[in-house]
């Protein structure tokens, strides 16, 4: 049971949430860059959150699917197609042996997630499979995909969280049978419900991104703190999945002044010599000597994960207590749409 990769697009990696507990020894959790829509695209498939699946940055992806599966497609709009025929997103999608999955174009966010039943099944490093490039571990051969590369599904015990429609070719519901492009049928069938939009993080073109007071908070000039607040900044092309660098205002320290390195974690937003912002990301480093100014609430991060290179974020300070209400309330949300498609899976594919 595999999927044959076609085209990969400009990065596409295996990612699950981390390799956790590492850190002490200067080893990044890397992990996907939104956990939402990473944890929702297993849970749709039958898999726990944490299994290891595609994180598909921007378009041009193309692999060919060499056995029947289950998937599930979630995070940025690629307009994703199989076999030339769109594929509803945020769903659990039967694909058959042959079909091909394309996502054609960006239409709204930047990083594409697809969940197969049973998990890739890559080597675990430091108990994670999460690729980490930049020390070449993990995922596969711990490089990102190339064309050309097979990868393997999990246990076949895993596969099926509904039952095989015994013929897609027969069964014509609102939503059953989608014709290909070459007038193919019975390419894949996607159940008839999903994921309701008011449970998706608010993913926007212009996001404003939560933040709470660093610890160099103070030693910024009054006049940098209200501009941090205050304007919009462009997301560069040279961010990345280490951080976002960010372009505006120049923020200035009170006084020149030089900083220990220590801890720093997803979402810190350092400032450098420069003046501009840095928000650090999935693949960050372990450690910082840069003045923190402020830090993105976990509830905030994947929204911040989507937002396309060119596109601009603003910030909105919040009180740490109203980050740890909103990040329990986050908690509270995802464990409700895990058992929510805990119930569907048990009704089958035709619930």
């Amino acid at each position: 049971m595999s999927i044959y990769i076609h085209k990969p697009g400009p990065l596409t990696t295996v990612q699950d949430l981390g390799r956790t507990g590492y850190g002490k020894y200067g080893v990044i959790a890397s992990g996907a860059m939104d956990r939402f829509a990473h944890r929702t695209a297993n849970w749709l498939v039958g898999n726990n959150g944490g299994a290891a699946a595609l994180e598909i940055t921007l378009s041009g992806f193309a692999a060919e699917f060499r056995q029947d599966h289950w998937i599930a497609v979630t995070g940025g709009d690629m307009a994703p197609v199989i076999d030339g025929s769109p594929v509803p997103m945020w769903r659990p999608v039967f694909v058959r042996k042959g079909s091909s999955l394309v996502l054609k174009r960006p239409v709204s966010g930047c990083r594409a997630y697809v969940a197969v039943s049973g998990g890739l099944d890559v080597p675990e490093v430091m108990s994670s499979r999460s690729t980490y490039l930049r020390a070449g571990i993990g995922g596969f051969g711990g490089r990102p995909l190339k064309a050309g590369d097979e990868l393997v599904v999990g246990s076949a015990s895993l596969r099926d969280p509904y039952p095989v429609p015994a013929s897609l070719e027969s069964r014509q519901s609102k939503t059953s049978t989608i014709s290909g492009a070459a007038g193919k049928q019975g390419s894949f069938y996607a159940v008839h419900w999903a994921i309701p939009w008011s449970l998706l993080p608010a993913y926007s073109r212009k996001p404003v991104i939560r933040v709470i007071r660093g610890r160099q908070w103070d030693d910024f000039t009054q006049a940098s703190r209200r501009a941090f607040l205050e304007s919009a900044f462009l997301v560069t092309p040279q961010s990345d999945r280490m951080g976002y660098r960010l372009s505006g205002p120049s923020l200035k320290l009170e006084s020149p002044r030089e900083y220990l390195s220590e801890a720093v974690a997803v979402g810190t937003v350092q400032i450098p010599a420069d003046g501009q912002p840095i928000v650090l990301m999935a693949d960050r480093q372990t450690l910082g000597g840069y003045p923190k100014i402020a830090q993105v609430i976990s509830a905030d991060l994947p929204v911040l994960a989507q937002t396309v290179p060119g596109g601009h974020v603003a910030f909105r300070e919040v009180t740490p207590e109203d980050a740890e209400s909103l990040y329990l309330r986050e908690e509270r949300k995802l464990k409700r749409l895990e058992m929510m498609i805990r119930l569907k899976l048990k009704e089958g594919y035709h619930a």
